[in-house]
């Protein structure tokens, strides 16, 4: 595999005057997506709502875009997204949507052009399944949901 990915992207009518998406700095892990609405969506406390970016992908077999919130959002303004991280799969042709979320007690304005996520690539691995009668034992076993306490 390529040690520099190239995927194609497609800005689209709703994304005329948008940024296309870049990394901010040299070692940023992420692109930032942009919200490609015509007029500003409030998201009411306790709300989500699905913003386009205007843009679609094709990304390489072999790899997945993993959509995930901003940090700053999140601090700011108590914005995440409903399904984080969204998948993004390399057949997958159409507009990248983000399904921002309003943890916040407050109403949150998107206006054209926020940065609203940002996308992340990552190889894959593809997965058989083997029916087995029993798993093999570990020290953890079925131990999950906090099982090994708070401290």
């Amino acid at each position: 595999m390529p040690d520099h990915l190239v995927v194609h992207i497609t800005q689209l009518k709703n994304a005329v005057g948008l940024s296309v998406p870049h990394y901010q700095t040299e070692h940023s892990a992420g692109v930032d997506l942009y919200a490609a609405v015509d007029e500003d969506e409030v998201i009411g406390a306790g709300k989500w709502k699905l913003i386009p970016t205007g843009v679609a992908v094709a990304i390489p077999e072999g790899y997945e875009g993993q959509v995930r919130p901003r940090s700053g959002l999140a601090l700011k303004h108590g914005i995440g997204m409903l399904n984080a991280p969204g998948t993004i799969d390399a057949d997958y042709r159409g507009e990248i949507g983000v399904i921002l979320f309003n943890f916040s007690d407050r109403p949150f304005t998107v206006r054209r052009g926020d940065r609203i996520a940002q996308m992340v690539f990552s190889r894959l691995v593809k997965a058989t399944f083997e029916n087995v009668e029993e798993l093999s034992e570990t020290a953890r076993g079925a131990g999950g949901f906090g099982h090994t306490g708070i401290k």
